[in-house]
Order: structure tokens, then C-alpha cells, then sequence
């Protein structure tokens, strides 16, 4: 009769596959879920499949391991992976390695739910736990946190699989990592219980979700109604070389002896021309306002190209123009209201006062202030600038509803979740987190709430998309002239169910690991 070569004895061949029961197996599956899911982390080297696989094989370790080892090491992959994520970005490491500890403990939590309550549940609770609970921290990091979704979330590595992240209409962008994370816990249920009736119909339905959660998003892609109307919008970064100028008149030297400014780490948002706050009150007034002149001439030189090429919104990028204090902002905001009501435009003046205000201050065609807006959510320790609980404003104009964030404003779901047309969103990044700000994170908002969504970043990646998520228009800024990008903008908006009611899968999510916990403790209790 014969035998495998486990039982026999006979020794293994190199194709030959680990015994499920045995330990190679587990630390098999170990090193593919760490290796997938630093392929998932939301950097600039995703790839979108490995989010889908990294789960599985991970709840397979943990399951078959004991406590202690299993959630040891994969809080040491979440751990890994958020360091991973701050190394793609180019995050400074001594700021890298506090968010990694940090989110990655946090972002741990649901492998502990997994490992600690689905014992004592039924089928059910070995689905539902996993990805609730992995929902549920997406969402209180994304609302409560000060880093917001920027780390951690999973919708974020599946940005260039379209028909999927229409989902986030519906759900926000929690109910992707919800969806991924049931497939692991439906694979798992089935690894269990291959031959179980209940995980067969779990899988069923699971693949009728996803069934449906794809041929939806590509149904609503292929026949949503084309736009009736466009506006031709434009975005602009200041030259680099007039900012060298300028800085050469703040150091008292001829401009092109020094370093030339290419390097967000000399000009940074918020803080204007100046490198400390010291350096900004020894320099005469006059002098600052004359190197602020520069940059105003190069903007506004800029903005009357971009209308002559018949844009009518013409957008600025973060803290492109600097004033030294609030008095100073009317004589800005009267040579921008000039030029408006000359070229007859909208103009998005994105302004900083050096180490205090991060705004943006739309003007209309008639050359007054449509709306001011301040910065919510300066990027922490990297940002000197306090943040402030301003409105997101909403302006009606014949191109549509109008509204604007800042930057990194961007990367909180329930704040930009307004009733708006067209979305806008002047910022400041460095090469290597700019890509993935634009082109991932910001393209969310636009699906999440119907709206068309264009970002002007400076020293970065620059985009415009239509509410769908499709790219309209996007431009590299990384070089030192002054960059101006144009696009044909959607000027109608098509709110959506998520902007309608919220964060309601986040609220279940937790309230179904609450619940949860519950009835394990109930359960302890009566055995």
C-alpha cells in the first residue's frame, strides 16, 4: 500500500509542501503575511493584491499558534510595516519610529480581537470580528487621530483598481479594509472547516459581495451620466528661482550665490521664506516685504497666463504667497482683487504668515474675498502653526458649489465631507510622499462624496479628478520653475450616500466589537 513521504519517512523533495498541522507551515504562512503586507502598508510601492492575501495567511499563523507567540509576532509585522511606510514616504526617522510604534500597536489590536475573542463565538464571530475591528480603528484613527487615514489604510493601496473603490460612496473608505478582511477570515473559515456546509455558504456569500461590489462599481463607472458642463481650472506653484531671490534679499546677498531653493526642508509650508522664527524677527519689515514681492509679482504673473489660457479658477498652491501679518493680508488680497476683476476670474490665494496661519482666501471676479479658510490640521511637529476649527466653506459660483481644504485637511474623511461640486486643495509636500498624497489618498475624497477634486501641491505631484476618480489632468512640480497645470473640471457634483449619512459602518464596526467583547466575557463567565 502505498504511503506520502511524511508518514513513510522518505525524504522531503524541495517541491514538496509543508504538512498543514506542522510547525514549517505556520512560519510559512508567517513570512508571506509579513512579506504581503508591506507590500499593502499605503506607500509608494503597493501592490494591491498582496493587501488580500496578507490577511489570510497571518489569521492562519496566529489561529494556529499560542498567544503569546502568535500576537507577539504579528504585532511585530504591524509594527514593521508602519516603518515601512515612513521609510517610503521619507518621513524623518526620529518621527518615523514613534508613529510606527505607535500606529503599529494600534493597528495590532484587531489581531488580538481575532485571537482572543473568536474562541468562544461561533461562525459568525470567526467572520465578523477580524474585519470589524479593523474597520472600526481605521475609522477612530481617521476621525480622532492627529495623523488621520495617512497610515493604516487599506483603501488607500487599491486606488488604481477603480471599480472597487467606488465602494467607498457607500461605506467611506472603511468598508475596503472591511471587505478585505473578511476574505481572510473566510478563506480561514474554510481552511478550518473545509467541509463544512456553513463555511461553504460563508464563502458563497462572500463571493456575491465582492460580485457585486465590483460589477457595481464598474456599472456605475460605465453608465453614469456624462457632465453637462466643464470649467477650465488652473493650478500654480511658485518658481523656485523667485523664491532664491527673495531669500537672497532676507541673507543681504546677490541673488545666485547661494543654494539655490529646491529642497522643502529651506522652504517649508507655513513658515514662509524664513528658517526660525528668530531669523523672521530680526529681518527688517521692509526687507521681508520686498522679498514678498518677489513672490507675489512670479503668482500673480502666473495667474494672468493661466486666465489668458482661458481658465476661470485659477488655484495656489500651500502657503505660496507669505504675508508677515494679518494687516499685512489686504494689501495682498487688493493686488490679487485686481487682478480678478481684470482677467475676470476666481482666484484661491493660498497664503502663510510664517509660523502662525495657514490659509486660503477665495476672491471673486469683482475683486472681493468670497471666503477665508484656515488650516485645520497642520501636519504634527512638522508644521509650526496652531491648528484652528474653521468651517469648510462652501461658495456658490456659475461654475458650481466651490469648496477647499489645505493639504493635509485632506486626509480626514468627516471634514471633507460637504456638499460641494468641486473640491479644492492647495499643498505643500516633499517628491516622495507626493504621489501617493495626490494620486491615492486625495482621490478617495473625490468618490467618497461625488465631487470633482483638483490638488495643487508644490515641490510634488499636482492632479484633478472627476468624481469617479478618474484623472483628469496631473503634473510632477519637483523642478524649479513655476509650474501651472490646466484642467477641464466637471462643474456638477453628484452626492453620494457615504456624504450623506456618514460614518455609519464605522459606528457599527464598533459597536459590534463592543458587543463583541461582551458576550466573550458573558461567555467566560457562565463556563
Amino acid at each position: 500500500m502505498a504511503t506520502d513521504a511524511a508518514s513513510s519517512g522518505a525524504p522531503r523533495t524541495f517541491l514538496s509542501l509543508p504538512n498543514p498541522d506542522s510547525a514549517s507551515f505556520r512560519w510559512l504562512c508567517l513570512a508571506i503575511g509579513a512579506f504581503t503586507w508591506l507590500l499593502s502598508v499605503g506607500g509608494r510601492w503597493d501592490i494591491a493584491l498582496a493587501a488580500w492575501f496578507a490577511p489570510i495567511f497571518l489569521l492562519r499563523f496566529l489561529r494556529d499558534s499560542t498567544p503569546v507567540v502568535g500576537l507577539g509576532l504579528c504585532w511585530l509585522v504591524s509594527v514593521a510595516g508602519c516603518v515601512y511606510w515612513g521609510v517610503q514616504l521619507g518621513i524623518p526617522i526620529q518621527l518615523s519610529w514613534l508613529i510606527s510604534l505607535v500606529y503599529g500597536t494600534i493597528f495590532s489590536l484587531p489581531f488580538f480581537a481575532d485571537r482572543l475573542l473568536t474562541p468562544r463565538m461561533g461562525v459568525i464571530g470567526k467572520l465578523l470580528v477580524f474585519p470589524a475591528a479593523y474597520a472600526a480603528i481605521e475609522w477612530i484613527m481617521g476621525s480622532f487621530s492627529p495623523l488621520g487615514t495617512s497610515s493604516g489604510l487599506r483603501a488607500i493601496s487599491q486606488t488604481e483598481n477603480l471599480p472597487l473603490l467606488q465602494l467607498v460612496a457607500v461605506t467611506g473608505p472603511y468598508g475596503i479594509g472591511f471587505l478585505i478582511n473578511s476574505l481572510g477570515t473566510t478563506a480561514n473559515l474554510l481552511w478550518e472547516r473545509p467541509a463544512s456546509a456553513k463555511a461553504h455558504k460563508a464563502a458563497i456569500v462572500y463571493g456575491v459581495i465582492l460580485l457585486i461590489v465590483l460589477f457595481g462599481g464598474a456599472a456605475r463607472m460605465a453608465f453614469s451620466a456624462p457632465p453637462e458642463a466643464y470649467v477650465r481650472m488652473a493650478g500654480i506653484t511658485p518658481s523656485m528661482h523667485a523664491q532664491e531671490a527673495a531669500r537672497s534679499m532676507i541673507e543681504g546677498r546677490q541673488p545666485g550665490t547661494g543654494d539655490a531653493i529646491v529642497d522643502p526642508d529651506v522652504i517649508k509650508a507655513a513658515t514662509g521664506l524664513f528658517e526660525s522664527k528668530e531669523e523672521l524677527a530680526e529681518t527688517d519689515p521692509k526687507v521681508t516685504q520686498a522679498a514678498f514681492n518677489v513672490v507675489y509679482d512670479d503668482l500673480l504673473a502666473s495667474t494672468r497666463a493661466a486666465a489668458q489660457a482661458g481658465a476661470k479658477v485659477v488655484i495656489w498652491s500651500e502657503t505660496a504667497a507669505s504675508v508677515a501679518s494679518q494687516a499685512d493680508l489686504p494689501e495682498l488680497l487688493a493686488k490679487v482683487g485686481q487682478v480678478a476683476r481684470e482677467e475676470n476670474i476666481y482666484i484661491n490665494v493660498a497664503v502663510g504668515q510664517p509660523f502662525s496661519r495657514n490659509q486660503t482666501h477665495l476672491v471673486g471676479p469683482d475683486g472681493n474675498p468670497v471666503w477665508s479658510y484656515d488650516k485645520n490640521y497642520p501636519v504634527p511637529v512638522l508644521e509650526p502653526v496652531e491648528p484652528r476649527m474653521s468651517p469648510v466653506p462652501v461658495a456658490q459660483t456659475p461654475f458650481g458649489r466651490l469648496s477647499s481644504v489645505i493639504c493635509f485637511d485632506g486626509d480626514f474623511p468627516a471634514l471633507n465631507r460637504v456638499n460641494s461640486d468641486i473640491m479644492i486643495i492647495p499643498g505643500f509636500d516633499w517628491p516622495e510622499v507626493g504621489r501617493m498624497h495626490t494620486l491615492k489618498a486625495a482621490r478617495l475624497r473625490a468618490i467618497e462624496n461625488g465631487y470633482a477634486l483638483i490638488r495643487i501641491a508644490y515641490h510634488s505631484q499636482s492632479a484633478a479628478f472627476d468624481r469617479l476618480g478618474n484623472v483628469l489632468a496631473t503634473q510632477d512640480t519637483t523642478g524649479p520653475d513655476a509650474h501651472i497645470m490646466y484642467a477641464d473640471v466637471p462643474a456638477k457634483g453628484a452626492r453620494t450616500l457615504y456624504n450623506r449619512t456618514g460614518d455609519v459602518l464605522g459606528w457599527m464596526s464598533f459597536a459590534g466589537i463592543i458587543a463583541a467583547i461582551a458576550f466573550a466575557l458573558f461567555r467566560r463567565k457562565t463556563s
